[in-house]
């Protein structure tokens, strides 16, 4: 009798169980890969550049199934490589300098933040690896004073497309038209 009784309640917690496992799949933000240090030696997966060489916020993107991420030299080389058709449809999630938390001219590797959740300033008068860099920062008020300090505007991740890179790498949106190679 006693077992009879046990059985129903075994069923019932099963269901509970599996549900709560189900929970700590891949597809937890908890569970992605985290950035890895840029060291000496690193190159940008798009130009091939010495990240370490310049300065400006950094980016780090790992696509699924990728245990390492493709590093790159600044914000602007890491968008462009993200928002190619190709690869946007592969990423499994990216990082970013917050620059309201390390210095401009040589980031920390503690400072990495999602670029998903990153608040932008895109045609401000700094210069990073390529010339106009996207500087990144996590708070909205860090960026605004940096906008108010050094000119831009403000966008944010969904706003990053290949258009406005374009019009950035081409001057258009305010002081980017400094050479790649003189940006230090």
């Amino acid at each position: 009798m006693l077992r009879n009784l046990a059985m129903p309640r075994v069923c019932l917690l099963l269901p509970l169980l599996l549900v709560l496992l189900t929970g700590c799949s891949e597809s937890d933000p908890e569970a992605l890969a985290a950035p890895l240090p840029i060291e000496d030696g690193d190159s940008c997966h798009v130009c091939g550049m010495l990240i370490q060489d310049f300065p400006g916020p950094k980016g780090e993107a790992f696509l699924k199934g990728q245990e390492t991420p493709s590093k790159f030299c600044s914000t602007l080389e890491l968008f462009t490589f993200l928002k190619q058709p190709e690869n946007e449809t592969r990423l499994s999630h990216a990082y970013v300098h917050d620059i309201g938390k390390t210095t401009w001219v040589q980031p920390a590797d503690e400072a990495f933040i999602r670029a998903s959740e990153a608040w932008y300033v895109v045609g401000h008068e700094r210069r990073g690896a390529m010339g106009h860099t996207l500087a990144s920062f996590a708070e909205r008020g860090e960026a605004e004073a940096f906008r108010d300090d050094h000119g831009g505007r403000l966008v944010t991740y969904e706003e990053i497309d290949l258009d406005l890179l374009g019009r950035l790498g081409r001057g258009e949106l305010g002081g980017a038209g400094m050479d790649a190679h003189t940006a230090h």
